[in-house]
């Protein structure tokens, strides 16, 4: 399968992603201002997808971010370890008071009417500070890189963090890699900085360089400047509207080959209504509509955008790609914290159509 895509036979690594590693705090249904208790998850939406890939899919992987040496570094940096992601760290000390910091994410789950709540502290967060010559790019891709991300949360974060961006993306297509790109509109993030303006015009730059894009009809709207479609969706799980737009997104960014997302319709906290389609070099694919019985939602879509990477890289049918996106999202809403616990063999047979009958 080609997709339009020239996707390397090997290297020697699958997927390096570049963003900003967080904790989120987690205190489960109880609201932040009433909760006694918190788990602790690294996250980070560019991390996610390394992490996916790596634990689930088992393919080999690393993340390039910034780490500052301090305990809540060390506690985020064993989590790497842990999920099997090479690093490639730009290393900061911590001033014993202020900082820089790992950002922290606040979220309550939420349940049933009661919506889940996310903010967060990113002051003087270290990977802010990150600039364009903060990495050996060639010395990352000199064993070979099939694939190269990173997402529109980094690049809201400073002035810098989207040139850093386009730099890793630039080497990345010198070194033969696929550039994708999860565009992770975030209005919090882009408010403080300029707000839609600003995101049309920096994530216009970054899309120039890249060959897949992640996006829903709102990340397309607001990060990109597209236009709402004029076919109106009958629900939220109709793609007709997603696929409305993408004329308009390969007319202003031609190189695109693929775009692709999530559908979701919230019935409740705990429950959505589930599908995702995709745009491969001019045809469209879309995986079943399914009802999500949700534990935690944070991470469904870097699920998803795993899961169909994966199926991209194992050269899968586009069908079956989005089917295996489609499936790793769903099952990592079905685990707390933001990063996956499913197996290849799960995903797959949820893909073909599996249950939650008992396995004995």
């Amino acid at each position: 399968m080609s997709y339009g895509l020239n996707i390397r036979p090997g290297g020697a690594l699958d997927f390096v992603s570049l963003g900003a590693l967080v904790h989120r705090l987690d205190p489960g249904i109880v609201p932040f201002r009433k909760a006694t208790e918190c788990q602790i998850h690294v996250s980070g939406g560019e991390f996610n997808c390394a992490a996916n890939l790596a634990d689930c899919f088992g393919l080999r992987t690393g993340i390039a971010t910034a780490m500052v040496d301090y305990p809540i570094g060390e506690l985020i940096a064993e989590r790497v370890r842990a999920m099997g992601v090479t690093p490639f760290y730009k290393r900061f000390a911590h001033d014993g008071v202020t900082g820089p910091n790992m950002a922290t994410v606040y979220s309550d789950r939420g349940h049933g009417v009661r919506a889940p709540v996310v903010f967060y502290n990113r002051c003087n967060e270290a990977a802010a500070r990150l600039k364009p010559g903060d990495f050996d790019w060639h010395a990352i891709f000199a064993g070979g890189v099939r694939w190269f991300h990173s997402g529109g949360i980094f690049a809201a974060l400073s002035a810098t963090t989207s040139e850093v961006i386009i730099e890793g993306m630039q080497a990345a297509k010198a070194a033969g890699a696929v550039v994708s790109f999860d565009l992770n509109y975030r209005a919090k993030l882009w408010n403080i900085s300029g707000g839609e303006d600003r995101a049309v015009a920096v994530l216009d730059r970054i899309v120039k360089n890249v060959d897949v894009l992640v996006g829903n009809e709102e990340d397309l709207q607001k990060g990109l400047g597209i236009p709402g479609p004029e076919v109106a969706a009958k629900s939220k799980l109709d793609p007709s509207a997603f696929f409305g737009m993408i004329d308009s997104v390969i007319a202003k960014h031609p190189q695109v080959k693929v775009v692709a997302t999530t559908l979701r319709e919230v019935h409740s906290t705990n429950r959505h209504g589930w599908s995702a389609v995709a745009w491969v070099d001019g045809k469209t694919y879309a995986a079943p509509a399914f009802d999500l019985d949700v534990h935690d939602r944070v991470g469904g879509g870097d699920g998803f955008a795993s899961g169909f990477f994966y199926g991209l890289l194992a050269n899968e049918s586009p069908e079956e790609a989005v089917k295996l996106g489609w499936a790793h999202g769903a099952l990592l809403t079905t685990f707390p914290g933001d990063t996956t616990m499913a197996t290849a063999e799960q995903v797959r047979a949820f893909a073909r159509g599996g249950s939650a009958r008992i396995q004995r």
